[in-house]
C-alpha cells in the first residue's frame, strides 16, 4: 500500500519538549527562589510534570480551556489562589526560560530532508495553533508542512479518530495513504492505527515495552528508521528490530 504523506506529532517527536520543559522549569524555579526551602530540582520537576499531566487531561476532557489549564497548573503547583493575572504572569516568566531551551531532535532534519521529494508532510498536535505555529517557526521547520492542525482549534484531540481524519482531509488523502508519527504509545500509536493510518510510534530510549501483536503501531527508536518503513509498508510486515 502506497503511503503518500506523513503527519507528525510535534512535542517529543520533532521537538525535544521534555528536555526543554525540564531545563526551562529548573531555571525558572531558581529565578523564582522556589528551590530555597529544601525542595530538590528533581522533586520540583516531578511535581510540575504530574500537575501538567493532570491539568492537560482536564483540558482534553473539555473541563477547562487552554488558558485555564495553564493557570491551574500554576495555582496547584504553588498552592496559592492566584488571580488570573498573577497566574498568567508566573507562567509567562516560565515560558521565557522554556523557550530558551527549544531544540529539534538531531534526527529530525535528516529525515525531513530524506523524505522531502517523496512524501507530503503535515502536523497534528494536541496543543493549540497559537503555540505550535510559533514553535515551528522558531525551530525553522514551519515551511516543511502543508497543514498544521491542533486540537484547540479542531475541537477534537487525539486519540479520537476524528482528529487523525481531519489531518487526512487537510491533505485530501484517505487514511490508508497516510502515515502518522508520534511518541505516545496510546494517544499517537494506537490512536492512529485505530483510525486507519499507518502508525509509527517513536520510542526514543526504549522507555516503553514493545506492543503486543503486529496490527498496531510500528515501533522505532530513531526517525532514521522511518524511510525504510514507508518504502516497504505492508501494514503487517516485519517490525523494527529496535528494543
Amino acid at each position: 500500500m502506497s503511503i503518500d504523506a506523513v503527519v507528525w506529532d510535534i512535542d517529543d517527536t520533532l521537538f525535544d519538549y521534555t528536555a526543554a520543559d525540564r531545563a526551562g522549569m529548573r531555571d525558572h524555579l531558581a529565578a523564582e527562589g522556589l528551590l530555597d526551602g529544601g525542595t530538590t530540582v528533581e522533586q520540583a520537576l516531578a511535581r510540575w510534570r504530574e500537575i501538567t499531566d493532570a491539568q492537560w487531561a482536564r483540558y482534553a476532557a473539555g473541563e477547562t480551556d487552554w488558558q485555564g489549564q495553564r493557570r491551574d497548573r500554576v495555582r496547584v503547583f504553588l498552592g496559592e489562589p492566584l488571580s488570573d493575572t498573577e497566574a498568567d504572569a508566573w507562567f509567562d516568566r516560565y515560558v521565557t526560560h522554556y523557550e530558551g531551551a527549544w531544540a529539534l531532535f538531531p534526527d529530525v532534519l535528516p529525515v525531513l530532508d530524506a523524505l522531502v521529494a517523496s512524501h507530503r508532510h503535515a502536523v497534528l498536535s494536541n496543543s493549540s495553533l497559537l503555540v505550535q505555529d510559533r514553535k515551528l517557526r522558531v525551530l525553522g521547520v514551519h515551511d516543511r508542512f502543508e497543514a498544521i492542525l491542533c486540537a484547540a482549534e479542531l475541537g477534537v484531540s487525539k486519540p479520537a479518530a476524528a482528529a487523525f481524519h481531519a489531518a487526512c482531509d487537510a491533505l485530501g488523502l484517505p487514511p490508508h495513504r497516510v502515515a502518522y508519527v508520534g511518541d505516545h504509545p496510546e494517544i499517537d500509536g494506537r490512536g492512529a492505527a485505530d483510525a486507519g493510518l499507518l502508525s509509527v510510534w517513536i520510542d526514543r530510549g526504549g522507555a516503553h515495552a514493545a506492543a503486543a501483536g503486529r496490527t498496531g503501531p510500528r515501533r522505532i527508536g530513531s526517525l532514521a528508521e522511518l524511510p525504510a518503513i514507508l518504502d516497504t509498508d505492508t501494514r503487517f510486515g516485519a517490525w523494527s528490530t529496535f528494543g
